[in-house]
């Protein structure tokens, strides 16, 4: 039986764009050997609970919507997409109950962002308000090589990218990371504008990693996107139960 992976409906309020963005990261998961799991953003939480007890890691995935910047402190400004409460709501169930178990997570795009805000981190609400206009983070869904990143030599996604320094990735997204949460470490970065691209948690028994591009979409395509879900899948099989009192707090 293959590990089962928790991934939420992309979002509650545009079933277009879920028709589109949610079938590469289940084509994506199966490729690497994993059973997907939906989650309605309309389970309740029980229901959600009940859903959780049976699977082996989470998967956050993207969004069109931004995290409410209330919940790290800020201000919205116009260029801020508006939130998307329901999903917010079933992920933070999600993250509650990976940190408290210590179950692996794959945090892609809005997933990175809202990974980092849970963890008290805060984001750049829109890049080309804050002055990140070297690079265009948003060329398309159909640039597959957008720009360059530099990679943290010694991180995990050094080893996936076989040690290279620096390696080639999609991009769709106008956030960012501004200030890495609690225990994560920045270990890619674009080249160009420096944005953060990839975070790692800091723990020796738990698998966490988010990037801010678009791994699924470049299964096929590219090595090191198959590298991640390949080692994200590996980790999930891996992950054994926990009690409850044994994982170390790491949210607010």
């Amino acid at each position: 039986m293959s590990v089962r992976i928790a991934i939420p409906v992309p979002t509650s309020i545009d079933t277009d764009y879920n028709t589109r963005a949610l079938p590469p990261y289940l084509q994506a998961l199966q490729s690497a050997g994993a059973t997907p799991i939906l989650i309605s953003l309309e389970d309740k939480p029980a229901d959600v609970a009940r859903i959780l007890s049976k699977v082996q890691g989470v998967l956050l995935p993207g969004s069109k919507f931004d995290v409410d910047p209330q919940k790290y402190g800020a201000e919205k400004i116009p260029a801020c997409n508006p939130a998307d409460p329901a999903r917010e709501a079933v992920e933070e169930l999600l993250l509650q109950d990976a940190f408290n178990l210590h179950k692996p997570i794959l945090a892609i795009c809005y997933g990175i962002q809202s990974l980092n805000v849970w963890l008290n981190g805060a984001l750049i609400q829109d890049l080309p308000t804050a002055g990140k206009t070297q690079i265009d983070h948003a060329p398309g869904r159909a640039i597959l090589e957008a720009h360059s990143i530099r990679i943290t030599p010694g991180s995990l996604i050094s080893r996936l990218a076989g040690g290279a320094a620096e390696d080639q990735v999609n991009s769709s997204h106008h956030q960012a990371l501004l200030v890495p949460g609690n225990n994560l470490r920045v270990t890619a970065i674009s080249l160009i504008d420096e944005v953060i691209e990839a975070v790692e948690l800091e723990s020796p028994d738990h698998w966490a990693v988010g990037v801010q591009w678009h791994p699924e979409r470049t299964y096929t395509t590219s090595a090191l996107s198959r590298a991640l879900f390949s080692a994200f899948v590996h980790a999930a099989e891996a992950w054994k139960p926990r009690a409850i009192h044994e994982s170390v707090a790491m949210t607010q």
